[in-house]
């Protein structure tokens, strides 16, 4: 056996048993757990794409075994979220229509499903991506909750506990996904200011939105780089 291949799949499925336990502690309601083994999990992820490459170890099984570890931790468990967000003021009174409501939370789940298994035979997708990750997603999604349990503000408490507004984040969540856009990589390959503007502009805006906004930062940055994406693509893209 190939010990150094088995590396990426060990960091992989770690993953996966991140994924497990956060959804766990979504169903207990503990969001800030739940937050903390999503970003570890997120955190794995790169990394066995990273030993993959550094020890020449990048096989189909790698590739499928990390699409279905992102599954459960950058998928179920943002539906998951949205399901239990949407039931935060859902009552057995509720009429007939309405009691389907948290269960649609899982459109984004499916949204993600559809994203990763695209995204394993999309060529385009190999310096940049096309649509929202699901790691971004996923971060923009579970951290509503915390926004909710953190924040003082009655405008935000108030659309974070309406159904339709949920809803809405919910679609736009799994049209995001999947939408023909193309979004900037991070990754910075020449080290000066003209080539890497972009990635240097929003770096320093997450950070100051960090600073001032704290969990509400963590949605906004989300938006943040969607919005950065769409104006280069339309103003600043030779």
């Amino acid at each position: 056996m190939n010990i150094k291949a088995q590396i990426p799949n060990t960091i992989t499925l770690l993953n996966l048993f991140c994924g497990c336990i956060a959804l766990v502690f979504v169903f207990h309601r503990h969001f800030e757990m739940a937050f903390t083994f999503v970003s570890l999990g997120i955190f794995l992820d790169f990394f066995d794409g990273f030993f993959a490459r550094l020890f020449k170890v990048s096989s189909p099984l790698g590739l499928q075994l990390d699409s279905l570890a992102d599954m459960i931790t950058s998928g179920i468990v943002p539906g998951a979220v949205m399901y239990q967000l949407m039931l935060t003021n859902f009552t057995s009174q509720e009429t007939s229509y309405l009691q389907i409501f948290p269960y649609l939370g899982f459109i984004i789940a499916l949204g993600s499903c559809y994203r990763l298994a695209n995204f394993n035979i999309d060529t385009r997708q190999t310096d940049s991506f096309i649509g929202l990750p699901t790691p971004a997603n996923t971060l923009f999604i579970i951290s509503l909750p915390l926004v909710l349990q953190n924040t003082d503000s009655l405008f935000v408490i108030e659309a974070l506990t309406n159904q339709w507004f949920l809803l809405l984040i919910t679609l736009f969540s799994g049209y995001i996904l999947n939408a023909e856009i193309p979004l900037f990589s991070l990754k910075i390959k020449k080290f000066n200011f003209s080539d890497n503007t972009i990635q240097v502009v929003f770096l320093s805006l997450s950070i100051l939105m960090l600073f001032f906004f704290q969990f509400l930062a963590i949605p906004l940055v989300i938006v943040t780089y969607v919005f950065l994406s769409v104006l280069n693509n339309k103003f600043l893209k030779k």
